[in-house]
């Protein structure tokens, strides 16, 4: 980083002396003001919950502006990825910082895909849960739990094991996602198979039984590829905050998955595309179509406690760059398997065209986001909804890897420590029992 010509001056009322502190500028996006060494200076914090405002790294991979509607990872706009790149391509740029050529392409396929098997034992593991555990309370354990089948790859200081880590991590989370749902349902777990795409293995583990062969439908396996690029990276948000806050302590890299893996189950995070079906489907069973303009009026007034769930974003203050081209794989699938006249799916596109034309949500800029589009997607699939954040998770992984090694690399790093204005009492002494 290279510091600014230009300083901000820190100036304080009560005629302590100001400091100036040095701007730095990114490629593109916000200057930061540099207040590292505020504190030694004068002794002050700064004050900022959620750290809406805080720079807390500085990063080569994913870049978003929330007023235009703009998702770059790695500089690559992401509607260009999900047109022209699958998945794996994805996660080659977010990991190494540049699209692959034939043959690095085909190489990273293969590792891939030779590390998509798990250790047999993880099954005895799984069996330990209820069958009717949330699929995010299994992933929670499973991820954590790689850590112990696979000693050659936990120091999160060693690039090889980094290396190995992230390619096992990619390759193993459509397995676990597929055996945790495999599990629930009561039916045997289905190896994966070298000769199908990342998204067509999922689709089989997934959806195939023993007892008959199972055939990969490509319009379907090519919106399941383009949900986890969409979902790949997402820059500094909760789950990838928590991956580096966590990885930072120096734990291994499965443990900082894992972390980012419980708070990805937020329903104000990854689960916001279940909390979206849910409302889907409390609005079908009061009525459907008939009462959405009844539902719409109630979201409109805010006394009446009703929320509206896969609509705005809290960065994204324009149509959300993923949402599009979400849209679109959705009325393709919707086609696809004749669902077009789905009472559910009917239902949503109701609400789509409502907020899409209504001025109150235009004024606002309540879009449908990546979630509305990506849980009706899901549904039609045939992915049970408690298992969408699951999904969120699986495609997730290669950014918050990415995010992981680069602090890792980073010599500035340091092990995080949010600082805090403490509200609490005062010192004050222990009275004894008799005196409280």
């Amino acid at each position: 980083m290279t510091p600014s010509d230009v300083k901000a001056t820190l100036s304080f009322s009560d005629g302590s002396a100001s400091m100036d502190l040095p701007i730095y500028k990114g490629t593109i996006g916000p200057d930061v003001i540099d207040i590292r060494k505020l504190y030694a200076q004068t002794g002050k914090f700064t004050y900022d919950p959620g750290f809406l405002s805080t720079s807390s790294c500085n990063s080569t991979i994913t870049y978003i502006d929330g007023d235009k509607g703009e998702l770059l990872y790695r500089g690559y706009p992401i509607e260009q990825l999900a047109v022209n790149c699958d998945y794996l391509d994805t996660c080659y740029l977010l990991l190494y910082g540049d699209l692959p050529n034939e043959s690095q392409r085909q190489d990273f396929h293969a590792r891939v895909t030779n590390h998509t098997m798990v250790n047999e034992q993880m099954q005895f593991f799984l069996r330990g849960f209820r069958r009717d555990a949330h699929p995010m309370a299994i992933m929670t354990g499973l991820v954590g739990a790689l850590s112990a089948f696979y000693h050659d790859s936990t120091d999160i200081n060693n690039p090889q094991h980094r290396e190995i880590a992230a390619i096992r991590l990619i390759a193993k989370m459509p397995t676990l996602v597929a055996m945790a749902y495999k599990y629930s349902a009561g039916q045997p777990y289905m190896y994966p198979k070298n000769d199908l795409s990342y998204a067509g293995n999922f689709m089989r583990m997934m959806f195939a039984t023993p007892c008959e062969d199972y055939k990969v439908n490509p319009v379907i396996e090519r919106a399941l590829d383009r949900i986890f690029i969409l979902h790949a990276d997402h820059e500094q948000n909760a789950s990838t905050s928590t991956v580096r806050l966590c990885g930072s302590s120096g734990t291994n890299p499965f443990a900082a998955i894992a972390a980012g893996v419980a708070c990805l189950w937020g329903p104000a995070h990854g689960g916001a595309n279940e909390a979206c079906l849910n409302m889907l489907e409390e609005i079908q069973a009061n009525g459907g179509v008939a009462k959405v303009g009844e539902f719409m009026e109630k979201v409109k007034d805010k006394n009446s406690g009703v929320k509206l769930m896969g609509f705005g974003h809290r960065v994204y203050k324009n149509y959300d760059p993923r949402a599009k081209l979400m849209r679109e794989t959705c009325h393709e699938v919707l086609n696809e398997l004749g669902l077009q006249n789905d009472p559910l799916f009917k239902l949503a596109m109701e609400l789509e065209k409502i907020a899409l034309e209504d001025d109150y949500f235009v004024a606002r800029k309540l879009y449908p986001n990546v979630d509305f589009y990506s849980g009706i997607v899901q549904r039609a699939i045939g992915i049970p909804v408690q298992l969408f954040t699951a999904i969120f998770a699986l495609a997730r992984t290669v950014g918050w890897i990415a995010q992981l090694n680069e602090m890792i690399a980073d010599p500035e790093y340091k092990i995080g420590r949010p600082r805090q204005l403490y509200v609490g009492a005062a010192q004050r002494d222990v009275k004894p029992l008799s005196e409280r």
